[in-house]
């Protein structure tokens, strides 16, 4: 009986670290489509808070919903948030610039 509890318990946070890699990449995919209308926006700021507020308004009530009060699906969660953090920063990240030019490090 112990064992299958640890198994639903397991499912459970596995469950947990998925839901944040989709959390992740709604939040960064969001924000990076932002990013790139923000040179064309009429009301540069007004499109950064406004999508600063719907991406943080999306995540934190989907957090709140998948912890369930349990501090350890809020952490697996994380965990996933966090990772694909790193491999869309690593991926959608820093290009050389267009015109050719290189930025000398300090």
């Amino acid at each position: 009986m112990n064992s299958l509890f640890n198994m639903t318990e397991a499912a459970v946070l596995f469950t947990a670290f998925s839901a944040g890699l989709v959390l992740g990449a709604f939040y960064f995919i969001a924000l990076w489509k932002t990013v790139q209308r923000l040179p064309s926006a009429k009301n540069p700021a007004r499109l950064m808070l406004i999508s600063f507020v719907a991406r943080l308004a999306v995540v934190l009530v989907a957090f709140y919903f998948l912890m369930e009060g349990h501090w350890e699906r809020l952490a697996a969660a994380m965990i996933g948030f966090i990772i694909i953090k790193t491999m869309l920063t690593g991926h959608l990240g820093r290009k050389e610039p267009a015109s050719g030019m290189r930025h000398k490090a300090a």
